[in-house]
Order: C-alpha cells, then structure tokens, then sequence
C-alpha cells in the first residue's frame, strides 16, 4: 500500500483559521479566502502590467505563487502584523517558524511532485514576482479596510492608513492603475452596482 500525504489535507485546514484576529470584523475572513483574493488581485496586477505597461509578467507563475503564498499558516495560524513586526527579533523567529512550518509541509508531498510546490510552499526566487504578491496581499487588506469602513466598523481605520502608506511605498504603476480604475466600485452596494 501506498503511504499516505497529507499536504492538500492539511491545505484545506486554511479555511478554519481567521484572519485579523485581534480586530472586531463585521465580516470575518479566513485564510483561503484571502488566499483566493490574493490570487486574483495577482492576476490581475500582471495583466495590467503587460497589457497596459507592456511588462512581460508570467501571469501564471505568479498566480500560482500568490496561491500558495500564505500556505505555512496552516501550521504557525495568522500571526498579526503587528505582533510580527512588533520587532526584529519577533519578526526573525518569526521567519524561522515560517521556514520551518515550510519544510513540514514538504515533507507531506511526494516525492514526485515535490519539485513542482517546493518553490511555491518556500517562496519565489524571483523579486519582481515576490513584488507583484507583496503588492496584492497589501491591496487585499486595503479592500478588507475599505469593507469594514464602508460598513461602519471604525476598528479599521488606522489600519487603512497603515496599509495606504505601505502601498504607496511600492511605487508600482499597477497598482496605482488598479485602486483608480478597479477598486472604486468595490466600495459600492450591489444597488449602485447594478444602476
């Protein structure tokens, strides 16, 4: 017989564990949502840079990347920024637990197909492509703070101005493109939406 792998098991756990734990949510939000938005905001970051920027993004690789991005978490759960970043060495062991959690879930595919996720579960080697994902995980809290603003939860409103200032360091024309032109409409009621 052969032995068993638990890794999409383990992979399918994401949607038991809560992000924004240390925040009163009017709409709670669990890792493979996000995970999900990521990836779409990843996409379409890319497809804005090639089509509108003329970049030569590799669309799929991203999204693939961006799908698995938040994968460790399965294990160390979500930590919240502010904890992480609380200081570097908060932020360092963090890092280690993370790299750590990364090699557990390694263990748990295999062998043969090992090749194929180690780069997703690990990490990108490609900085432009780790920008893009970075870029997408901040525009997706971005969205989360502009939902519970929109719904009257005032707990998020340091937090959108946290988030503003780190995407606004990015520099990223994509970005810029996709918060004038695509997000707006985020913020309306499915009425406005369908005027």
């Amino acid at each position: 017989m052969e032995s068993e792998h638990h890794f999409f098991a383990y992979l399918y756990r994401l949607r038991y564990i809560q992000r924004w734990s240390l925040m009163r949510s009017t709409v709670y939000e669990n890792v493979a949502e996000h995970s999900y938005h990521v990836s779409l905001l990843t996409h379409v970051l890319c497809t804005i840079g090639n089509e509108v920027f003329g970049k030569q993004l590799p669309t799929e690789r991203a999204v693939s990347l961006a799908l698995f991005h938040d994968a460790t978490e399965v294990i160390t759960g979500d930590i919240p920024t502010p904890v992480k970043h609380h200081n570097p060495h908060i932020l360092r062991n963090f890092r280690e637990i993370e790299q750590l959690a990364a090699d557990k879930l390694l263990t748990m595919i295999p062998g043969e197909l090992r090749s194929t996720y180690e780069p997703l579960i690990c990490g990108p080697a490609d900085p432009e492509l780790a920008r893009i994902v970075k870029a997408a995980d901040l525009l997706d809290a971005y969205l989360k703070c502009t939902a519970e603003l929109s719904a009257g939860n005032r707990e998020f409103g340091t937090a959108k101005k946290q988030i503003e200032q780190s995407i606004s360091e990015l520099d990223m024309p994509e970005v810029n493109y996709f918060l004038t032109r695509l997000a707006p409409s985020l913020e309306k009621t499915l009425d406005e939406l369908s005027e």
